[in-house]
């Protein structure tokens, strides 16, 4: 499978949460159907100045490329570009906003919707291996020590079950050469700054495409500006977890 996440497609699906006291916002710039197994989605979440989402988990593995303003994620200092990850039935959180908000993409291999409170951890928490990753903050305007341009600088190594996080800068009109894992489920390509030109069409900074592990990366290359890019590898879900449907 290999599908593709556009802000044109975002702008349709813009809506504020209902739930939500204050006023945050989600877009789905992403969608590939509810498949239980592979159906990857992206959306964009704005979420509003001194603004609190309190701790959660989640059933299914995601990534978050947290990409505007600036904030809490736990007790720790959340500056952009930051990439977190959380396994499924990995709680954490409160993010809080600082006085610019946030705006963060959440990112997954498998659709879901909606989130599990911490507080209700008792009734719907599944025993099994946590695990959380941090990478960043990223400053786009200085390259990460050790990236070469052309070539894959591994910001997180992979794992032994496929999940690793990717930077890779292009000079214009490069090719994307990037290592994949045979263990992951797939790998997630964001593109960061400038535009990245596939096949079929163009990508601007925050589009993002999704290539499942069964199918050959296509040819990438960067625009008359080159372009910088996060690569997200996917592991799969942890065996524990395998068998739970929402």
């Amino acid at each position: 499978m290999i599908a593709i996440g556009t802000r044109a497609h975002g702008v349709t699906k813009r809506r504020q949460l209902p739930k939500m006291v204050e006023h945050f916002y989600k877009s789905e710039w992403l969608e590939a159907g509810d498949d239980p197994v592979l159906s990857p989605t992206a959306s964009l979440i704005e979420q509003p100045p001194h603004a609190t989402l309190e701790a959660h988990f989640h059933r299914q593995n995601q990534f978050q490329v947290f990409v505007g303003g600036d904030g809490l994620i736990g007790p720790h200092a959340l500056d952009c570009v930051l990439v977190h990850y959380a396994g499924a039935y990995t709680g954490y959180g409160p993010l809080i906003a600082g006085p610019k908000g946030i705006k963060y993409f959440t990112i997954r291999p498998v659709c879901e919707s909606g989130f599990i409170p911490a507080t209700q951890a008792r009734e719907h928490m599944v025993r099994g291996p946590k695990r959380h990753l941090t990478v960043g903050p990223i400053d786009l305007s200085a390259p990460p020590a050790g990236s070469q341009l052309g070539q894959e600088l591994a910001l997180h190594p992979f794992e032994a079950d496929g999940l690793g996080v990717g930077y890779l800068q292009l000079q214009p009109q490069g090719q994307i050469h990037m290592d994949r894992h045979p263990a992951s489920d797939g790998v997630f390509v964001f593109v960061l700054q400038g535009q990245l030109n596939l096949p079929t069409q163009t990508l601007a900074p925050w589009e993002l495409f999704f290539v499942s592990r069964d199918e050959a990366l296509p040819v990438c290359t960067a625009g008359p500006e080159g372009a910088t890019i996060l690569s997200l590898h996917c592991p799969p879900k942890e065996l524990a977890y395998q068998e739970i449907t929402a």
